[in-house]
């Protein structure tokens, strides 16, 4: 059984929809977010030292980090959505893998962050607005024709990236990105991710 430490409005969803998609056996332990400052409660700290989630316990192991639980599981119950290795598919894998989190990410957070501080924010905003319009180009642009990143068919990089183009949509740019928005259409309308955001709490 694999336990997934779950901190509801968080990136640990794409845990909870892939293990749906691989059928795979596992259990949800809910986090809840302190409503004041928006942060992880401490009791996560008591499963990893960052107080982070995701993070899976599965095999006596304590694994953090979503590309590599992602890595983990699809080993385990899904290899099908990880190219074979040496291909160019895995290496564009590799690259979409850690993009999700290293390039993606940074713009995303500090748009969320510098958004707190109102006027003082202002002169690191229109900075901001370019890297998330450059990384979203980006996705909108290596998108295949089937929909999918890497593969013709549900893949890791689609797990990772998910996130991200949910973002985007949520930032209202949806007539920017309109593949973007066909892709999060698809995702959402899938039964295993109705099924994860049902188990993960509803948010």
């Amino acid at each position: 059984m694999i336990t997934v430490h779950h901190l509801n409005r968080s990136r640990s969803h794409r845990i909870l929809w892939l293990l749906e998609e691989l059928e795979a056996p596992y259990e949800v332990r809910r986090y809840e977010r302190n409503q004041k400052t928006n942060l992880a409660p401490p009791e996560l700290m008591q499963i990893h030292p960052l107080g982070k989630s995701p993070v899976i316990e599965m095999d006596g192991r304590v694994i953090s980090e979503s590309a590599a639980i992602i890595e983990v599981l699809c080993a385990a119950y899904g290899p099908q959505m990880i190219p074979p290795a040496g291909s160019d598919a895995h290496v564009q894998h590799l690259e979409l893998m850690h993009f999700a989190e290293g390039s993606a990410m940074p713009p995303i957070l500090l748009n969320l962050y510098v958004g707190t501080l109102g006027d003082a924010g202002a002169p690191l905003q229109p900075r901001i607005e370019q890297q998330l319009d450059s990384h979203f180009t980006y996705m909108e642009q290596i998108l295949r024709p089937s929909g999918h990143f890497v593969l013709d068919q549900l893949s890791a990089a689609d797990i990772m990236l998910s996130f991200p183009a949910e973002i985007a949509m949520r930032l209202g740019r949806r007539a920017d990105f309109p593949q973007l928005a066909d892709f999060v259409e698809r995702i959402h309308a899938r039964p295993a991710y109705t099924s994860a955001f049902e188990k993960g709490g509803g948010d």
